[in-house]
């Protein structure tokens, strides 16, 4: 019976990664496949959808950081035991983060792809532009295997932990490739007006 308990225990997390990683390569394929576009994106009122980019993804990195400072106060890791709203407020912002990086996911693929090798106009692309596509079809996947821990309620205890240290790294490697780059090439953005 103990047997046929960790199997079923261990099977959540299995297949919430494995999900997980087939949701990142179809993201990936995607963004290979789909011919980019500006059209169906918007730029919040800055100048290129690359400014709006850098100023969500550096909400996005801020909310991590709450999040994970949230989650350490939750599970008695900060000396101080939690009040009753951090709960509430660890949800609400994560609920905030995931959304904002739906928003930022799909700018990305939309109106960049996933590029690969040399743009059409022959410019090659950047190891960093490479390797930030790369994680972010990872956040993508690690988004599935969050909201499955989130929501399971027979996955063993380590899962969650696991699950969200996993999205953290990987959201923060993420807003690092994309918002260091550009505020250190071109600077903080500015709304257009």
């Amino acid at each position: 019976m103990a047997h046929i308990t960790a199997q079923k225990g261990k099977s959540i997390p299995l297949a919430a990664f494995a999900a997980g990683a087939v949701v990142a390569v179809l993201v990936g394929v995607f963004g290979r496949l789909h011919e980019p576009t500006l059209d169906g994106t918007t730029t919040l009122g800055y100048p290129t959808v690359l400014a709006m980019k850098t100023v969500v993804s550096t909400g996005i990195g801020v909310l991590a950081v709450v999040q994970l400072l949230g989650a350490l106060w939750m599970y008695g890791k900060l000396g101080v035991k939690a009040p009753s709203w951090v709960g509430t407020a660890h949800r609400t912002t994560g609920i905030i983060a995931v959304l904002l990086s739906v928003f930022v996911a799909y700018h990305c693929l939309w109106s960049l792809g996933l590029e690969v090798g040399t743009l059409p106009d022959g410019t090659p692309v950047s190891t960093r532009s490479f390797v930030h596509g790369l994680l972010g079809c990872a956040v993508v996947g690690a988004l599935v295997v969050k909201v499955t821990a989130v929501r399971s309620r027979r996955a063993p205890g380590w899962f969650l932990p696991v699950a969200g240290g996993l999205l953290f790294t990987l959201l923060v490697l993420a807003v690092l490739t994309s918002v260091t780059w550009y505020v250190g090439t071109k600077g903080w953005p500015s709304q257009a007006g």
